[in-house]
């Protein structure tokens, strides 16, 4: 699903972003564009990657 219809970023890109070693919406931001135009994006956006944040230091431990 697209989570920043500005810059057309998907869930997974998100994903792939923090797997990729992205660990902020400000980071995200740099890369991909997210959050910089008019900001809708950014909650949904930080629970992405708390989200996959959590999931790899739960397969890590």
């Amino acid at each position: 699903m697209y989570v920043c219809l500005c810059q057309a970023v998907t869930d997974q890109d998100i994903r792939d972003a923090v797997d990729d070693g992205v660990q902020t919406v400000s980071q995200l931001g740099e890369s991909y564009g997210v959050a910089t135009g008019c900001g809708r994006c950014q909650q949904m956006a930080q629970e992405l990657i708390d989200e996959r944040l959590s999931e790899k230091q739960f397969y890590a431990a």
